[in-house]
């Protein structure tokens, strides 16, 4: 399978999931900025038209698109990894928290935050009304070592939205101790590790290419 990915993106959830499943993938890099593919100069918006990441293309050609719908694939073409639900009620859970993720941290407060283009009342709007968010995960972190419990695909997208705030000085961890240590602990978990060493040595890489172009 090929996983398209952008260094350090939400793309990368999907590169801890298929690191955590002992899976074998063609990892294809996507500038963000052009949407050209690294490794042969196409255009991905041929892939994908929204040139968003990640994108999946499985062994039988089908092209997948979408992060929750994406990391859901993963988790049941692997199920000996353990990264779904054991359970109906579970896997209820398991997207009850994809959602979260996806809407709630990565699209209502991160987004706006990373965004270099948006106004300063976006920013503000956003910190406002979703850090409470943030609130919620803190209570609900006390006393658990992951969402589910074991650790899913939803782990995965967690501690890479987290990983945002590195970027985001507003957000500081400091202020939500649980999901500090949640996101602390994850960090040392070799499969989270490994992918986030790789991710950041491309993403400095692409930094360096875009200020060489510039």
């Amino acid at each position: 399978m090929d996983l398209y990915f952008s260094p350090l993106a939400c793309s990368l959830a999907t590169r801890i999931a298929l690191y955590e499943a002992g899976a074998e993938a063609n990892y294809l890099e996507v500038d963000p900025k052009s949407k050209v593919v690294q490794k042969d100069g196409s255009d991905f918006r041929a892939v994908n038209p929204l040139g968003l990441v990640p994108t999946l293309r499985t062994d039988d050609g089908t092209v997948l698109t979408e992060n929750a719908a994406i990391l859901q694939y993963v988790a049941d073409r692997f199920p000996t990894a353990g990264l779904s639900a054991n359970s109906t009620e579970e896997r209820s859970r398991l997207h009850q928290w994809l959602c979260f993720i996806g809407t709630e941290l990565h699209k209502a407060l991160f987004v706006p935050l990373l965004d270099k283009t948006a106004p300063q009342d976006a920013k503000t709007y956003a910190l406002t009304k979703n850090l409470s968010r943030l609130d919620y995960l803190e209570n609900y972190l006390k006393g658990r070592e992951f969402l589910l419990d074991h650790f899913s695909v939803a782990d995965a997208y967690l501690v890479t939205i987290i990983n945002w705030t590195m970027a985001t000085p507003p957000v500081e961890l400091a202020k939500w101790p649980n999901v500090k240590a949640y996101y602390e602990r994850l960090r040392a978990r070799p499969s989270i590790a490994k992918a986030t060493a790789e991710e950041f040595e491309l993403y400095k890489a692409e930094l360096a290419r875009h200020k060489a172009a510039a």
